[in-house]
């Protein structure tokens, strides 16, 4: 009796708890809602339900350090709780960033540090700084190749506390001092003794200069490195000399051709579903982002050699200083192809010391992506060959970037940033009063992470969304037909009633409650609103939450002849999923309701079934959900990729280090932003259907499945990708396996790779929890039939 009293009285006491964060948490007052919880835990330190819904709280608000820290301790005392579970999966990809495990797994990479280290103690130096220090190898091979003193330090509470754990089952936490700061704080004597005489560091990103390492080796030069060799022939003592360990290096770009960067950084769809979209292009400094070209989608096309953007040596001081000074440089490209100009591709080749270097060349094997500078000129100009491409390159803020300017054709420089008023001249438009309204609204689209107030910001992905026309295409169908049944319903139903003709004309009547109600709570940037709205009789509810996105849609809405009064915006700013989907007018239910399903990384939204379940409770008789039903797909391969990718596979590519056991606590076994088409694989089974989602009928739902699947070839299975069909009503389907899919795929990535021969029988058990998918595969000893 006592136990259950106990086990009740907790239940209540958490009921209690949330309930008072909630409201805390809903009228701002966040310390008292954290002093709620530290009170709680004081009472019950192990209880993983209150340390669970903590690490929530404080994930929310944008602390996810602390968050994973919760969730790992809920894991800890109930490794079976789901939501404890998913909740650290999802925050793990924050904290340990998954190229980690390629950087780690990269034994090229690793064994070129650890001999260039090797090589610089032999030399004598022999105290060594690690700046940004991760997982603390490049401090270990310090270590290992003799120094007398080593130091490290690390900004990530995650990463710092798992280098402690690293260097300490290495046996060297006794002579790696690490510390939890930026090494812009750092000071002698307070921090580390004295200077030291070698710095090591691997703060580069694709774009070479975007983690800071100018300014952290600025910093360092001046207050914690010894003073740098003077010459060749000037007499210094090596121990009383400082260097760097990269030494320098080189940056390389190209200008290419290529769809798939194109659909996630211009606007090209010149209509959607009759609405008509037009878009100029803006002069943008735009900075970078990355990709790994050797996997995009549709591949690219070289327009020019690689050129040598910059060059810098890191052991040289005044030059890091005079790098943000340098004078913008013009480069010219002979085109070497006919295509398209999308972008600016940019790797560089990283000089270790005299002898060896690495390069992160869109050829090379390595865990690095190449930094790109998307062009947004609308129409996109297409280079020929005998042009010549102007490209500018500086360092503004010691960040690197690249324009395209001009081109050179027939003697006669065209600047890119006026090719488009070329194009309009040589194609008079009509009607030019309201197409300029609509080059001012969507102009204002850019993905450029530096956008003035002018600008509107919006995702790559959202971006490759607005360009997806078959999935605006569908979902106007499926609409269309929607809307064409409930008006025909509702003209039948007035009939019946001896309605007054007026009122049965549903095209001319005025009345409010002859109108159809559609709401679109998709995430980020949607047109679907504004294509219901433009079918007549129909008042659409958007949940674009930003002021700028929301002047797009309203100044397309007026160019389209949508009356205003026909587009709302709609409570995106609500947490509560109950008020997000209410009608404004309780008396009035929704004839549609648009779900945002799947995230563009692959994954199913989470909370998605309870929104369906609210939503189905908010529909008028006929009212439908979109989509009302997902079939989730798979597929057994065997891909080396995904492993290297997803853990650090043993210790053979860290040097002989025990690393593996400690960083792999933050493996995750969903692998997501996959590219299905152009991963490296084996494909071991045809296409299989998973799971089965309705979103229109809770009773046709379950929790686990059990399938079966034949083996068409001899190999390991490492993983399982998966992709959706949104079935937005029986006829009407979306793949986000398509090659215009805005959507990447996933993949569920197996603990253990499983042997199978051809025509062996894989038996699956899928389950879905919260909106994630978990697969455990087994190899059946008694062949049977797929199971659907």
């Amino acid at each position: 009796m006592s136990v259950y009293t106990s086990k009740k009285s907790r239940e209540s006491f958490r009921f209690t708890l949330f309930k008072w964060a909630e409201e805390l948490d809903s009228v701002g007052r966040i310390q008292d809602l954290f002093n709620c919880y530290e009170q709680a835990l004081e009472l019950f330190p192990t209880d993983e339900v209150i340390l669970n819904n903590m690490g929530e709280h404080l994930f929310r608000m944008g602390f996810r350090d602390e968050a994973a820290g919760y969730f790992h301790k809920a894991l800890k005392r109930r490794p079976d709780y789901p939501e404890a579970r998913e909740n650290f999966y999802r925050v793990a990809n924050w904290l340990v960033e998954r190229w980690h495990f390629l950087m780690l797994n990269d034994h090229g990479r690793n064994r070129k540090y650890q001999q260039a280290i090797q090589k610089a103690v032999q030399s004598g130096c022999n105290t060594v700084l690690d700046i940004g220090t991760g997982t603390g190898i490049l401090g270990m091979c310090a270590k290992q190749a003799g120094a007398a003193e080593v130091y490290a330090c690390e900004l990530s509470k995650t990463m710092y506390e798992l280098a402690c754990e690293v260097v300490a089952a290495n046996g060297m936490d006794s002579s790696i001092k690490i510390l939890h700061m930026k090494s812009l704080e750092m000071e002698v004597p307070r921090d580390i003794p004295h200077r030291v005489s070698l710095v090591v560091t691997e703060t580069v990103d694709a774009g070479l200069f975007g983690e800071g390492i100018i300014e952290s080796l600025i910093h360092a030069w001046h207050h914690l490195l010894l003073p740098p060799q003077r010459g060749e022939n000037e007499f210094s003592e090596q121990s009383a000399t400082g260097r760097v360990i990269p030494a320098g290096a080189t940056v390389f770009g190209m200008a290419l051709e290529c769809v798939e960067i194109r659909r996630h950084h211009r606007y090209h769809i010149t209509a959607v579903c009759q609405i008509k979209c037009f878009t100029l292009p803006h002069d943008s400094m735009e900075p970078y982002t990355t990709e790994r070209l050797s996997r995009l989608p549709g591949g690219y096309k070289p327009l020019t050699e690689p050129f040598t953007a910059l060059s810098i040596d890191f052991n040289n001081v005044q030059e890091l200083e005079g790098l943000s000074s340098r004078e913008v440089q013009q480069v010219r490209l002979p085109v070497t192809q006919e295509g398209k100009l999308d972008a600016l591709a940019v790797w560089f080749q990283l000089h270790l010391d005299e002898e060896s270097s690495i390069s992160t060349g869109p050829q090379e094997d390595t865990c690095w992506e190449q930094a790109i500078y998307p062009v947004h000129n609308a129409k996109g100009f297409v280079l020929k060959p005998q042009d010549e491409l102007i490209v500018e390159v500086s360092c503004l803020d010691a960040y690197l970037r690249l324009c395209s300017v001009a081109v050179v054709r027939d003697g006669h420089e065209i600047r890119l940033d006026k090719c488009q008023d070329l194009h309009y001249s040589e194609n008079p438009i009509s009607h030019a009063n309201q197409e300029a309204e609509l080059c001012s609204a969507l102009a204002c689209l850019q993905t450029d992470q530096n956008q003035t107030k002018d600008f509107c910001m919006v995702e790559c992905s959202e971006m490759a969304l607005l360009n997806n026309q078959d999935y605006h295409q569908s979902f106007c169908r499926a609409l269309v037909k929607l809307i064409s049944q409930l008006k025909l319903k509702c003209q039948n139903r007035e009939q019946g009633a001896g309605v007054g003709s007026d009122l049965a004309d549903p095209v001319n009547s005025t009345d409010r409650s002859d109108l159809l109600y559609v709401l679109d709570v998709s995430e980020g940037f949607s047109l679907l609103s504004l294509i219901a709205a433009s079918q007549g009789q129909v008042k659409a509810y958007s949940s674009v939450e930003k002021n700028k996105q929301q002047e797009v849609l309203k100044r397309l809405a007026h160019s389209n002849n949508i009356p205003e009064q026909h587009l709302e915006f709609w409570l995106n700013y609500m947490d509560d999923e109950q008020g997000m989907l209410q009608r404004p007018s309780r008396e009035e239910l929704w004839s549609a309701i648009i779900l945002d399903c799947i995230e563009t990384c692959g994954l199913i939204r989470q909370k998605l079934m309870e929104k369906a379940s609210l939503a189905r409770c908010l529909l008028e008789e006929g009212g439908r959900i979109f989509p009302e039903r997902i079939v989730v797909y798979g597929k057994l391969v065997e891909s080396n990729t995904l492993l290297l990718e997803s853990a650090v596979q043993g210790q053979e590519p860290t040097l002989g280090f025990n690393i593996a056991p400690f960083i792999n606590q933050f493996t995750v076994p969903v692998h997501v932003f996959l590219d299905f088409s152009t991963l490296d694989c084996n494909h071991l089974s045809e296409s299989v259907e998973l799971f089965v989602l309705d979103l229109m009928d809770t009773n046709a739902n379950y929790s686990n499945r059990e399938v079966k699947v034949q083996a068409t070839s001899a190999g390991r299975i490492t993983a399982i990708p998966f992709w959706y069909h949104i079935y937005l009503d029986q006829e009407i389907s979306v793949s986000t396996l398509s090659q215009n899919s805005h959507w990447k795929q996933a993949a569920i990535v197996l603990q253990q790779p499983l042997e199978v021969q051809a025509g062996d029988w894989v038996r699956l058990a899928v389950k879905i929890h919260k909106s994630t998918i978990s697969i455990s595969a087994y190899v059946d000893c008694v062949p049977g039939p797929m199971e659907y």
